[in-house]
């Protein structure tokens, strides 16, 4: 049964099964399961769910089965539910999401339908990522300027939470990186989710996506993410195996329905997003990070991302595997997401600069006037002299401040300073 056919029966049979407004899939399962009727059905649900999960063949009657159960919840909260990004127990809400929608992954990869409440909706992190980056910007860690990767480091160091998740992640997936018997995958993978997770997005864009000019900064950028660890194996895996990997686990299956939710390429669009929104596209990827489909930049000097894997020996699932590969390796929303992101702040690196001169500008100017201030004094002076002795003779004055002469054309140039708002 269609997609479509199956949401149409769902909207049109109004079931009386705790119908209630749309929540987060933990709430909305504790009061199905408070119902007779609904917890009857929900665990009817479970066992389907679990039959799918150990690749179980279910005989016909039992489809059926399933599918009046999926029917039977009509406007239930459960099919409407969501989970957040954030939530503590994010992993029991995703299971909640996919026992009940474990219909829209049979037989094929393409999920259509994110677990996760829209972006917009969530609550918006406040940071002092611009404070932090302005003491960086003022102080000697700013390093070479050309390097936005370095300093993108320096801000997080500053940051508690941002340098404490950093440095946890980084020392697991460095221990024995590169060695297939002594690095911990998976333990790598949970520190890098906790990272992006929990550090607010002002920080971790700026370290994944921060703009480089030369193959130093790219390298900094490609090894972010500790891919000898989290990325890379002693050999490329088929990419069927990846993704059969992922949809094993409720948070890769997930993350990978978000991503293909948020960054379906469109070829008409101006962007290449069917939904347009660059911002949603940038979370669902740094999303993939840290699960068995962990994407990364594939060079030093590129900003061009990739699975590690491969469609060699594919046999008749050539063109399935090609599709898995092409949702990183070929995606234009993807693409013009990452290259917009990176230009914007290029630009705001610029703006700090800017910003940073201006403010070097003003601090001098400061110091200039107290020296026009003397040399105005003694301007007056020299002209209540030269009235009463009724001297004609070109008004020139001589400062005391750091021991330089001062003209008048001299202080019509520090006019401007004592004017400038700053």
């Amino acid at each position: 049964m269609g997609l479509a056919l199956l949401l149409g029966l769902l909207l049109s049979r109004a079931g009386d099964l705790m119908a209630l407004p749309s929540s987060d899939c933990v709430m909305a399962e504790q009061l199905c399961l408070s119902d007779s009727t609904c917890n009857a059905t929900y665990r009817t649900l479970e066992n389907c769910a679990l039959a799918k999960t150990r690749l179980l063949s279910l005989d016909h009657d039992s489809r059926v089965r399933c599918l009046n159960a999926e029917l039977d919840l009509g406007n239930s909260s459960l099919l409407h539910c969501r989970c957040h990004r954030r939530m503590k127990r994010q992993e029991h809400c995703l299971r909640i999401f996919w026992t009940v929608h474990s219909s829209m992954t049979d037989g094929y990869f393409n999920l259509e339908t994110s677990p996760y409440e829209n972006p917009a909706n969530e609550e918006h992190w406040k940071t002092d990522y611009n404070k932090l980056a302005a003491l960086v910007s003022g102080s000697q860690l700013a390093g070479d300027a050309t390097n936005p990767c370095l300093r993108a480091t320096h801000v997080c160091n500053l940051s508690k939470k941002c340098f404490r998740l950093r440095t946890d992640y980084a020392s697991i997936c460095t221990k024995g990186a590169g060695s297939e018997d002594v690095c911990d995958r998976r333990k790598c993978h949970r520190g890098l989710r906790n990272f992006f997770e929990k550090v607010p997005e002002d920080f971790t864009k700026r370290i994944l996506f921060c703009p480089c000019q030369d193959e130093f900064c790219g390298e900094r950028r490609r090894k972010t993410i500790v891919p000898d660890c989290s990325f890379q194996y002693n050999t490329k895996p088929n990419c069927l195996w990846l993704l059969d990997s992922c949809l094993e686990d409720h948070i890769c299956k997930s993350r990978l329905a978000d991503f293909q939710q948020n960054c379906q390429p469109v070829d008409m669009s101006p962007d290449g997003c069917s939904l347009h929104n660059h911002a949603a596209c940038l979370q669902a990827y740094m999303g993939m990070i840290g699960t068995p489909m962990t994407p990364n930049y594939v060079s030093n000097s590129s900003v061009e991302v990739s699975l590690w894997c491969t469609c060699e020996n594919s046999g008749n699932q050539k063109e399935k595997c090609d599709q898995i590969l092409g949702m990183f390796e070929s995606n234009k929303c993807l693409e013009n997401t990452i290259w917009s992101e990176m230009h914007l702040k290029q630009r705001a690196l610029e703006r700090r600069e800017d910003l940073l001169y201006s403010s070097s500008l003003s601090f001098q100017g400061d110091s200039a006037s107290t020296s026009l201030s003397s040399a105005m004094s003694q301007v007056a002076e020299g002209k209540t002299q030269r009235d009463s002795s009724k001297q004609s003779s070109m008004p020139i004055a001589s400062s005391v401040y750091s021991g330089a002469a001062t003209s008048w054309p001299s202080l019509a140039l520090f006019l401007p300073l004592l004017l400038s708002p700053y």
